[in-house]
């Protein structure tokens, strides 16, 4: 006789969570605290993270006690640990492998034009896509006061902007000293330009040439150097970057401090 389904097997089972290799690099959290970082080592039953700001911390390594791609996982010791170094990025920070773009928030980094964009990009896009930065040209910040109005910053809606020409007394500040939202982060670098940001040493010239006042700077560049139009020009600077460290310090310091501006207490 058939009695059909038997009622003390209980409920649905319960799918069984992963056993992931604690190699080095591989980016997990650890949801109870929030924090989030590449694995630096194991130390008897604990594993070492570090996040993209350089902090470590220790933690135990429990069954489904971390969280790998957004789903519970158990941290394992790798059957070989090889003692490598972490792969890092154009920017220096961990690289996270098999990066899956984290959904954009709604804090934005406004830069003044597409070069800028660019440059970022080339330098700072792994670390963006994991913290789901999106860099939004502005073609110029003469009517940066009304654009910010339209935005409408906020809470969780910060935007961070960067500013060519940074320097005292020049147009940029003054247009952007009376900015006081606590919203907004304008920072910048002091070149007239932000091919000027690049090392002359990555591009093989002994130095950026000077251009008399009131002349284009990258027409008077590209003629000085030989590059062709702007355009030309532009492709052979941005083709000879390729980490951090052809790129000059205020402009690194710049960036650096945006990010972290509007990714922080985002969540």
């Amino acid at each position: 006789m058939h009695y059909g389904k038997d009622v003390l097997a209980g409920g649905p089972r319960r799918r069984a969570v992963p056993e992931v290799p604690a190699e080095p690099g591989l980016v997990v959290e650890d949801p109870a605290s929030g924090f989030c970082g590449a694995v630096i080592r194991l130390e008897k039953g604990n594993v070492v993270l570090e996040d993209r700001h350089g902090r470590q911390r220790l933690f135990p390594m429990r069954p489904a006690a971390f969280l790998f791609e957004g789903k519970p996982a158990t941290l394992v010791a790798p059957a070989a640990l090889e003692p490598a170094r972490p792969a890092r990025s154009a920017s220096g920070s961990l690289r996270v492998d098999g990066l899956r773009a984290r959904q954009a928030r709604g804090s934005r980094i406004w830069v003044e034009g597409v070069h800028d964009a660019e440059l970022v990009e080339r330098v700072w896009g792994h670390d963006l896509r994991v913290e789901g930065v999106v860099v939004e040209p502005l073609h110029g910040v003469d009517d940066l006061a009304g654009m910010l109005a339209e935005f409408a910053p906020g809470p969780g809606r910060k935007v961070g902007v960067l500013v060519d020409h940074l320097v005292p007394g020049s147009k940029e500040s003054r247009l952007v000293e009376r900015i006081t939202d606590p919203h907004v982060m304008v920072t910048g670098h002091p070149y007239v330009d932000i091919w000027e940001a690049v090392k002359p040493a990555a591009l093989g010239i002994p130095a950026w040439p000077g251009v008399p006042r009131g002349q284009d700077w990258k027409q008077g560049v590209c003629a000085e150097l030989g590059w062709g139009e702007p355009a030309d020009g532009w492709r052979r600077v941005l083709a000879k970057v390729s980490t951090f460290r052809d790129i000059e310090a205020p402009l690194l310091s710049a960036v650096e401090q945006l990010i972290d501006f509007v990714t922080v207490d985002q969540d």
